[in-house]
């Protein structure tokens, strides 16, 4: 069993940065890939991010390359969203997820959710 606890998210400017974290409990942290979604008023929930259990891959949706980074750091058992340039269309509720798939890029492939840290950028 993992759970997942969000923090981080908060309003900021267009072009400034947050930092989200995502704090794990559970023995079974470092076994897992790790992504972040968002979810806008009114869309589904989309993909942002991923690593692997390792660290050594990461994968980014076309909307956050470049702007956004992923990282983890297992020995405190938390996963990292830095987001950099931020623009009005990145305001969402940014929920993170753990997969034991080696490429979960879907929701299906994910376990366990967190509960969510809203994210407001203003123009």
């Amino acid at each position: 069993q993992v759970q997942l606890v969000e923090s981080g998210g908060g309003l900021v400017q267009a072009g400034g940065s947050l930092r989200l974290s995502c704090a794990a409990s559970g023995r079974a942290f470092a076994r897992y890939a790790m992504g972040w979604f968002r979810q806008a008023p009114g869309k589904e929930r989309e993909f942002v991010a991923v690593i692997s259990w390792s660290g050594s891959s990461t994968y980014y949706a076309g909307s956050v390359k470049g702007r956004f980074s992923i990282s983890r750091d297992n020995a405190r058992n938390t996963v990292y969203l830095q987001m950099n340039s931020l623009k009005p269309e990145d305001t969402a509720v940014y929920y993170c997820a753990g997969s034991p798939a080696a490429r979960p890029y879907t929701e299906r492939a994910y376990d366990y959710w967190g509960q969510g840290t809203q994210v407001t950028v203003s123009s």
